[in-house]
């Protein structure tokens, strides 16, 4: 079907206040696997990535502080996870995970990564759970390799992709693309090539309105040939990060625009999960997995 990058993540527990939200990254497999939308052979577990591919985007002081364990104690709570080895292990795979599906959809269309769409990361520092930006690792690796040569990032977690808006900024080869809570965190919003910032309580309706006509004309106008994008489902009315108002079928929806778009086109698509912080770990797993079955049914 498509491949899907996969990173077990309790070999090493996490402190008790960080689990629930990792949850999601456990149960959904299961829940693809359950239902038949995926199968055991469409799972990889990517091996660390290359440093190399990694210093492409982010500071090698700022890189070099994650690989020792030095990050300052203030630096280190703005990420929000504890730092230890076994925690940057697991971004450097989530990156890893991203660059490898980039290179599968070529001949899948489309590919995905159970965690990542770290898109709060800087090139210096990291923030807000974030803390290598796996996408824009993943965009500058098909650069250089010559692979691509215009990306479009459509980003339309509920938070805008601030650490991605810096890594690019001035970059013609990649266009960032940011729909956003207008009032949502972070508060002191970067410059993406286009940002559209919702009010609170956005209904659906004017939601996926505004997403189709934007990126049909982003498609025509940019005219990428790969697709990165952020599949967050805090859009939702019940999340408890964001404050739109979004239902789990307009959620739905907007995969199924971004996609037909992208198979219309013909233009490859990675797929990161980004946000989800529903109450009930039941609304958070349906929203994801309603991403990968429009994929199944579209791809």
């Amino acid at each position: 079907m498509f491949p899907i990058a996969f990173h077990p993540i309790y070999k090493h527990p996490l402190p008790e206040g960080h689990r629930f939200p990792m949850l999601k990254y456990e149960l959904l497999p299961e829940q693809l696997l359950h239902e038949g939308t995926a199968l055991k052979s469409d799972f990889f577990e990517p091996e660390i990535c290359d440093i190399n591919h990694v210093l492409a985007i982010h500071t090698k002081e700022y890189v070099d502080d994650l690989l020792n364990l030095t990050l300052d104690a203030r630096a280190a709570r703005k990420i929000g996870f504890p730092l230890s080895k076994e925690l940057v292990e697991r971004k450097l795979r989530i990156a890893q995970g991203t660059i490898i599906g980039a290179q599968k959809c070529f001949k899948t269309k489309v590919s995905f990564n159970i965690a990542g769409g770290t898109h709060h990361a800087y090139s210096s520092h990291g923030e807000a759970f974030c803390m290598l930006n796996d996408q824009a690792i993943a965009s500058q690796f098909l650069l250089v390799n010559n692979l691509v040569k215009k990306i479009l990032i459509i980003d339309l977690d509920v938070h805008q992709g601030n650490g991605t808006a810096e890594i690019f900024h001035n970059n013609s080869n990649v266009f960032t693309f940011s729909t956003h809570g207008k009032t949502n965190y972070p508060f002191k919003k970067e410059t993406s090539d286009l940002d559209i910032p919702f009010e609170d309580n956005t209904s659906d309706d004017v939601f996926l309105k505004t997403i189709s006509e934007v990126i049909t004309k982003l498609i025509e106008t940019q005219k990428p040939d790969f697709i990165f994008y952020l599949a967050g489902v805090d859009i939702l009315a019940s999340d408890k990060l964001g404050k739109l108002g979004c239902t789990l079928e307009g959620c739905k929806k907007r995969d199924e625009i971004v996609f037909e778009l992208c198979a219309k086109y013909q233009i490859p698509v990675q797929v990161s999960m980004g946000g989800g912080y529903s109450p009930e770990i039941k609304t958070i797993i349906e929203a994801h997995a309603n991403t990968y079955r429009v994929a199944k049914n579209i791809f």
